[in-house]
């Protein structure tokens, strides 16, 4: 239809909805005053001059009781979606990302521990398993190669207050370092004890969708976030790809890195020390496509420094493990 079609059939229905909310409708204005009718209404543009009607609903019963109510050339004119109640979204502070929190969730502070604390990025899974994985760097939970299989993993992590009353699991697999020039990531992942509740999907802004593959290419200026234990939910911009020869200091010596991708942020820091393990995602279309391991504090044109990351498509890989394409269960059993 016509867009201004649209608003006249928009009003029209918000005045019959104030006067008989729907049943979704259970909250009431800030002031206390006035009924909320339950529905978001608005303009779906479909083609030039060309909208449909968009109608956003909390509950299906109600989603029924609308399209009952429309002639079948009426429902090809509107789109009718459930989306449940609407919230505020808001990103965790650094001293939220740093206390002890359950459920679980990426960007919290944890550590193996003999480990200060890093991050923890975000939770994947075994090919054919259910089983919830706690992903991060090496140097995180495998505290730079010098740790076993089995050893616990804390949250928050040590420099945060972590104990071993704090263990939510322990250390399953990891990828070791390589003397040699090469090295691909610096990443492992945690099995979390029985019980261990989490929250895969609470990222800011919501979850993440599929994984940027290897095959595909980041284009650098492109917009990225992330959520990390010491700064928190920032926003930076891919500065270069495929980049080999990172020389990381770490406490044993340096080990060289390939293939990397370096990004900055785009108003100082994008990352800092702590912030290793989080995950990044583009912005346009929340893909996930890095695992933070390093940085640096100079050299990046808005000041902070530049932040590397593994491809996500290449730690997955190397751990044998997937990004999850649909929900993932909260708890293990």
């Amino acid at each position: 239809m016509l867009p201004d079609s649209a608003r006249e059939l928009k009003a029209r229905l918000s005045q019959r909805l104030s006067e008989a909310p729907l049943s979704g409708a259970t909250a009431r204005a800030a002031d206390g005053a006035r009924p909320w009718s339950g529905v978001a209404l608005g303009l779906r543009p479909v083609a030039p001059e060309q909208v449909h009607l968009a109608i956003r609903l909390v509950s299906q019963a109600d989603a029924d009781v609308v399209l009952a109510g429309l002639d079948e050339s009426a429902r090809e004119e509107v789109d009718v979606r459930v989306i449940g109640r609407v919230h505020p979204l808001s990103s965790p502070t650094p001293e939220e990302l740093r206390r002890r929190t359950r459920p679980l969730r990426p960007g919290l502070s944890i550590s193996h521990p003999d480990v200060t604390a890093g991050t923890l990025g975000g939770f994947v899974r075994r090919p054919g398993s259910d089983a919830l994985l706690v992903l991060s760097n090496n140097h995180v939970l495998a505290n730079s190669d010098a740790a076993a299989e089995g050893d616990e993993v804390l949250q928050p992590g040590v420099a945060d207050g972590g104990r071993a009353t704090d263990r939510i699991g322990v250390l399953t697999s990891f990828v070791r370092f390589s003397p040699e020039p090469g090295n691909l990531v610096d990443a492992a992942v945690a099995t979390l004890d029985a019980g261990t509740v989490a929250d895969p999907g609470a990222y800011p802004g919501g979850p993440l969708g599929s994984l940027v593959a290897a095959a595909d290419t980041v284009d650098p200026d492109e917009l990225v976030e992330k959520v990390g234990r010491t700064t928190g939910h920032t926003r930076g911009r891919v500065t270069a790809v495929e980049v080999d020869g990172v020389g990381v200091q770490y406490d044993d010596g340096v080990y060289t890195f390939d293939d990397q991708v370096e990004v900055e942020g785009l108003d100082g820091a994008f990352s800092a020390g702590g912030d290793s393990g989080s995950v990044i995602w583009r912005s346009s279309d929340r893909a996930p496509l890095g695992l933070l391991f390093a940085g640096s504090t100079v050299g990046g044109s808005a000041g902070g420094g530049v932040t590397f990351a593994n491809p996500l498509a290449t730690v997955l890989r190397e751990l044998g493990v997937e990004w999850p394409t649909g929900p993932l269960p909260p708890t293990n059993r």
